[in-house]
């Protein structure tokens, strides 16, 4: 079963506010989804995120390159010549 990340954390936001600890709502989110959704360790950084006020459960920027906004531009230039550097496409 394909299973959102956000419908996850939601979920965990709940059993926190029902007073579930880490490892049970692991054990509880496991069994519904299948194996491997969360980690007890996944639940308890959820958990501290939760009770810092931190409710956004959409992840956050991270730092490195860039998105590309290019993308179909890039394809074509590379379908036309197979050997063009990334330094001349950039």
């Amino acid at each position: 079963m394909e299973v959102n990340k956000e419908k996850i954390q939601f979920i965990l936001q709940f059993f926190l506010d029902k007073g579930e600890n880490a490892s049970q709502v692991a054990e509880i989110a496991n069994g519904v989804y299948g194996a491997d959704t969360v980690t007890p360790n996944c639940v308890q950084f959820w958990f501290r995120r939760f009770r810092s006020d931190i409710f956004d459960v959409k992840d956050a920027p991270r730092a490195g390159r860039p998105v590309v906004e290019n993308v179909d531009k890039i394809t074509e230039i590379i379908e036309v010549n197979r050997r063009v550097s990334s330094r001349s496409i950039a």
